[in-house]
């Protein structure tokens, strides 16, 4: 059962207060051993994904249609694990390090482009 938006929001300040109160403690248990499975998770969606490939290829050599449906919504399937498994081992490396938060992709976009404004202005 997924957690509401007050439950996720309660957990977060906790996480925060832990954090806070004792970052060695806080370091230790999201550490390595949520990196192992996640990177565990994006290693088996990845052979999960080949295998849909297969089946999907298969399935068109073959001529037999649901067999390549079948491959698609595998594939489909490991690719959602694959990027989920990926966004949250990046997001258990960004929370390790105590560094400025980055700035959004519009945000850069943003400033490259008055960047080269003024540059062209000269």
């Amino acid at each position: 059962m997924p957690l509401s938006e007050e439950e996720l929001r309660l957990l977060e300040q906790m996480e925060r207060a832990l954090s806070a109160e004792d970052p060695k403690f806080a370091s230790a248990l999201r550490g390595t051993a949520l990196r192992r499975a996640q990177r565990r998770h994006a290693v088996i969606a990845g052979f999960v994904l080949a295998g849909g490939v297969a089946l999907l290829m298969t399935g068109v050599i073959s001529r037999m249609w649901i067999v390549g449906v079948v491959g698609f919504l595998v594939m489909l399937a490991s690719t959602s694990v694959l990027l989920t498994a990926l966004r949250g081992a990046a997001a258990v490396e960004e929370d390790d390090g105590d560094h400025a938060p980055r700035s959004s992709f519009l945000d850069r976009a943003s400033e490259r482009w008055k960047q080269r404004r003024r540059d062209n202005d000269l």
